[in-house]
């Protein structure tokens, strides 16, 4: 065992070639269970090996990620899009590590290289509240297709859900529990469980769908009660 060990670190290289890097890359995406977590650091790892291969027989060490950062922010990407092409180089170098491939300690100066700063800078496009309120008057309140589109656009801002997890709700996730209505046992990105507060015209733009589709929905909340 202690031979293989001494043999396997003997082969560590500090430069890698491109028939290194897809080895390693296809661990890293072979590691990761969510379809979209394999598509974004596949594109993030071609990204680094586009780049990595450009340059001139560099080794890949820490100096050679926070050129590659400084390069991601001369392109004046968001501060999140840097952080996530960092974190598959990453893990691209913990793969090419563990398997052998880079020395244990390039990989683990390249782990402490830090992402860019976010300024506390809100990230993307934020309603105000009477953007959603037009947004939630739009769907006609007529037709079934209006009442459901109401329902998911009440959802996805009333709780402020992720498209997918709306997409994955079922009835037995709407449930009342201590008089408030909420969305039970959510499993959201990275396998976080969370609940979900409703709030109540949130619940009736859902139950004025189910009514009308006749799919059985949550249990009634008193009317006297409200869910904030």
């Amino acid at each position: 065992m202690a031979h293989r060990e001494t043999s396997k670190r003997s082969k560590a290289r500090t430069m890698l070639r491109l028939a290194d890097l897809e080895q390693s890359k296809n661990a890293v995406l072979h590691s990761l269970v969510a379809a979209s977590s394999q598509e974004s650091y596949g594109h993030a790892i071609d990204e680094f090996i586009g780049w990595y291969c450009s340059e001139p027989r560099l080794a890949f060490n820490r100096t050679v990620v926070l050129r590659y950062r400084f390069f991601l922010e001369q392109k004046n990407l968001a501060p999140s899009t840097i952080n996530v092409r960092l974190a598959a180089v990453r893990r691209l170098a913990y793969e090419a590590s563990d398997t052998g491939l880079l020395s244990p300690d390039l990989a683990a100066g390249i782990r402490r290289v830090k992402g860019a700063k976010h300024l506390d800078a809100r990230i993307g496009n934020w309603l105000t509240v009477d953007q959603s309120r037009t947004l939630l008057g739009e769907p006609p309140s007529g037709s079934l297709r209006g009442k459901r589109d109401r329902a998911i656009l009440a959802l996805l801002i009333g709780c402020g859900l992720r498209r997918a997890e709306v997409v994955g709700l079922g009835t037995e996730d709407l449930q009342v529990r201590e008089e408030r209505c909420v969305i039970a046992d959510l499993v959201g990105k990275g396998k976080h469980i969370r609940t979900v507060p409703v709030p109540l015209w949130a619940k009736r733009a859902v139950d004025e769908w189910t009514a009308a589709a006749g799919i059985n929905g949550w249990g009634d909340l008193p009317s006297g009660k409200s869910t904030g």
